[in-house]
């Protein structure tokens, strides 16, 4: 099987992950300067001679934004009187402080930064920036549009630089694909969710729906080859025997992708497998529909934010950790035994080596050296943080562990679904 790269798209690369912000129109300030002779005043009166000039100071630049003084036959030296003292405008100084700023040869100091060039995360959803790997109408896109409706989504061509965008507030939220039904455990995501300090928020499952799709007027027989990504080249596998489609397939980036690289290229003996949105955003035709071998294919992603969500006991929650033991595998029963005295649900554990220590040793003097593989275990389990079952079992989990983190405590996703029906 060969790799193919798709053409260069749009989406968020390692290069670009750093933006620059414009900030807004440059604001005119002025600077008040009052002339007085400190022996016309006794010094108990200098605060509210001070206080009258800044009135005063006021109430011109308020008349001046209105309208200009000669316009309506007033003149620039009319008397008022604040705290008692009256005193003409003339006497007052409007200066600019930009030519205060020249005067003395000294920097502007910056513009504040406030709330707004911040862009906080919106809420409730509304117009979220949700990152997601792949080109547009890859299936994370559809997740993302499934997990924050009405969301802008931005497509990363890599996993790594999803995690990125969401630290850089590049994007609020990122959704990405954990493990699927069929292919099981997608172990980079594991070990990125492990390197970065994201916290999982929320989960979502999304049936896959595989078509086949070509350039428009494309036969099956004018066909020579499938392109698509590994696991769904491996997942309609049966299907593609069966239409009598006897080509090459051949493997790229995403399904997404291949759906691109078909119609970016003119390939037309090649056909791509996709979802349908890739059909109708890179204009390819639906050549045969619910194409994989298994309807009840399923992909499940994980929510990702800058800050966890709080723990709540009203829903079904679920809780996600991570964890290392210095004693080998034999401390895992009793890891294990402390959610089963709980009467706590696990629903997946996944090991992934230690990448800090792969191998340890141990020297025995009756059998010799021996070395074992050191491992991370990642387990889901049905609880919430916020209930003291789950809080007493991390406990006892922590007496027998070396590393133990908690990647997040979020709601199930509890949503229906049906199993994909296969097109005629």
């Amino acid at each position: 099987m060969q790799i193919l790269s798709p053409p260069t798209s749009n989406a968020l690369n390692l290069k670009h992950v750093l933006r620059t912000r414009r900030l807004g129109p440059t604001r005119v300030s002025v600077k008040c300067a009052y002339a007085f002779e400190p022996a016309s005043y006794g010094v108990g009166s200098s605060r509210a001679d001070w206080q009258s000039s800044c009135a005063i100071l006021a109430s011109k630049v308020v008349s001046q934004e209105q309208s200009p003084s000669a316009d309506n036959g007033g003149t620039a030296d009319h008397v008022a009187a604040v705290n008692g003292h009256k005193a003409a405008v003339s006497d007052f100084q409007l200066v600019p402080i930009g030519n205060l700023a020249e005067a003395n040869n000294k920097p502007l100091p910056p513009k504040p930064l406030t709330i707004s060039d911040l862009s906080p995360a919106p809420m409730h959803g509304s117009k979220l920036r949700v990152a997601y790997q792949g080109v547009p109408g890859a299936y994370s896109e559809a997740a993302a549009g499934k997990a924050y409706p009405n969301c802008e989504a931005i497509p990363c061509d890599q996993f790594e630089v999803a995690f990125q965008a969401v630290e850089l507030w590049i994007a609020d939220r990122a959704v990405l694909p954990v493990e699927n039904s069929l292919g099981g455990s997608i172990h980079r995501n594991y070990d990125l969710l492990l390197r970065h300090r994201l916290h999982i928020v929320g989960e979502v499952q999304l049936p896959v729906h595989h078509c086949l799709l070509a350039l428009p007027g494309i036969r099956k027989e004018f066909l020579t080859r499938v392109i698509s990504h590994p696991q769904a080249l491996a997942q309609c596998e049966h299907t593609l025997t069966k239409l009598g489609l006897n080509v090459a397939r051949e493997a790229v980036d995403d399904t997404a992708g291949a759906a691109e690289f078909v119609a970016t290229n003119d390939l037309r003996d090649t056909a791509a497998i996709a979802s349908a949105r890739a059909a109708e955003l890179y204009g390819l035709n639906v050549m045969a529909d619910g194409i994989q071998d298994d309807p009840s294919n399923v992909t499940r992603f994980v929510m990702l934010a800058r800050e966890p969500i709080i723990p709540r006991t009203d829903r079904p929650f679920k809780t996600s950790i991570v964890f290392a033991h210095d004693k080998g595998t034999s401390v895992l029963f009793k890891v294990l035994s402390a959610f089963a005295f709980r009467n706590i649900s696990l629903t997946k554990i996944e090991s992934r080596p230690h990448r800090n220590r792969p191998i340890r040793l141990v020297d025995d003097a009756n059998v010799g050296t021996a070395k074992h593989f050191e491992y991370l275990f990642y387990v889901d389990f049905e609880a919430s943080m916020a209930e003291v079952r789950a809080q007493n079992a991390l406990a006892e989990v922590q007496e027998f562990t070396s590393f133990l983190r908690v990647l997040g405590s979020y709601p199930m996703d509890m949503t229906p679904w049906a199993p994909s029906s296969r097109g005629d």
